[in-house]
């Protein structure tokens, strides 16, 4: 799986600045899948950043690809 990193601010999400795909607050701990491969709510263990819970989606989140918020 790719992971990569993003900022829950405006510069980083527009006018979704702040929430997820599921309507809570975008913070540490909080990661972006696709929920085709990890369904929306799944608690995980991601090596090097430790628990996330996956609560959002994005538009370059296709298949093996994980987006860690920061």
């Amino acid at each position: 799986m790719k992971a990569s990193a993003y900022d829950p601010g405006v510069r980083s999400n527009g006018r979704w600045a702040g929430r997820t795909s599921l309507g809570i607050r975008a913070k540490f701990g909080v990661v972006a899948v696709d929920p085709r491969v990890i369904p929306l709510g799944t608690l995980l263990f991601v090596e090097g950043y430790g628990m996330a819970y996956a609560a959002d989606t994005g538009s370059a989140i296709k298949g093996n690809r994980i987006d860690l918020c920061m």
